[in-house]
């Protein structure tokens, strides 16, 4: 305490001779001796608060920044073309694809995994881009032939009945109430109501109203590949849709005659012989009263 009050008063010219003489003669004397020097230099100028005030009033002021409108429109572009990339995406990969064969054509296309499958007509299929590899699954309405590339389990659903291959040539038709699925190569499992059944090779099996029926085919392919349209035991409604859908017409049957079943082929690509061929074994007499409509009276 003695010490500050004795480097105060020497601050301050305040010492005596003889305290003055001790001061100097202290150890941190020349310490103080500097600071005092370089503090002399210092200069403080007085608050002047009115020249403060008229400085910040006179400061320019920052405008509030505005966007030009083509601006606001250039974002506005920019955002909606990321959201049409993004429905494009979801469109794409989410969104079942649908491939579909119109009455009297016939469609061929191949899957993510290069699969492929003819579409005959009036038939549609349809499946998921989304992680195909993973989850090769799609939905037949009508009649398809596929050839399945090798890979995780394939799966052909269908109303009446599931087909599950790996890889493998088959054919699924449902026409009404009838399931056909027939195995050209490798092996096949067909589920059908509680019925699961497993077809290699050269195998076939048919299921209509809970009948099942065992066959077994000499062919490589189905017979409408080649424009033949297969039947085996069918009767003459389900054979008449069949060709309405293979040459876009209209049939009208006039015969009390419905049980009668057939089992052979007819032309896909002639009209006039398929005719033929269905009055003779039917007894019926074919009329065609206009391009797209044809009548089948009793002889």
């Amino acid at each position: 305490m003695k010490k500050n009050r004795l480097l105060a008063k020497w601050l301050n010219d305040d010492l005596s001779p003889d305290e003055l003489a001790a001061f100097e003669a202290s150890p941190d004397f020349e310490k103080y001796q500097k600071i005092k020097n370089y503090t002399a230099h210092l200069e403080v100028g007085d608050l002047d608060e009115n020249a403060m005030l008229s400085n910040i009033l006179s400061q320019k002021k920052t405008a509030p920044k505005v966007v030009p409108l083509y601006k606001k429109w250039a974002f506005r572009a920019a955002a909606i073309f990321v959201l049409a990339l993004a429905v494009t995406f979801v469109m794409q990969f989410f969104v079942p694809e649908t491939e579909t064969a119109d009455f009297g054509k016939r469609t061929t296309f191949s899957l993510p995994d290069n699969s492929e499958v003819v579409l005959n007509s009036g038939s549609e299929i349809q499946y998921k881009k989304w992680n195909w590899d993973n989850s090769r699954h799609l939905e037949l309405k009508g009649e398809a032939y596929f050839r399945v590339a090798k890979g995780r389990k394939f799966e052909v659903e269908t109303r009446l009945g599931k087909v599950t291959v790996l890889g493998t040539q088959f054919n699924v038709k449902t026409r009404k109430n009838r399931f056909d699925v027939v195995c050209y190569e490798g092996r096949v499992k067909v589920n059908y109501n509680n019925t699961q059944i497993l077809l290699t090779h050269g195998q076939s099996v048919s299921f209509e109203n809970g009948k099942q029926v065992n066959l077994i085919v000499n062919t490589s392919k189905p017979e409408w590949i080649d424009n033949q349209i297969g039947f085996y035991k069918e009767n003459i409604r389900s054979l008449l849709d069949e060709v309405e859908r293979q040459y876009n017409i209209k049939i009208e049957l006039n015969t009390k005659d419905t049980t009668s079943l057939f089992t052979g082929k007819l032309p896909a690509k002639d009209l006039n012989t398929a005719l033929q061929i269905i009055s003779t074994t039917y007894h019926l007499e074919a009329k065609q009263v206009s391009k797209n409509k044809i009548i089948f009276d009793e002889k």
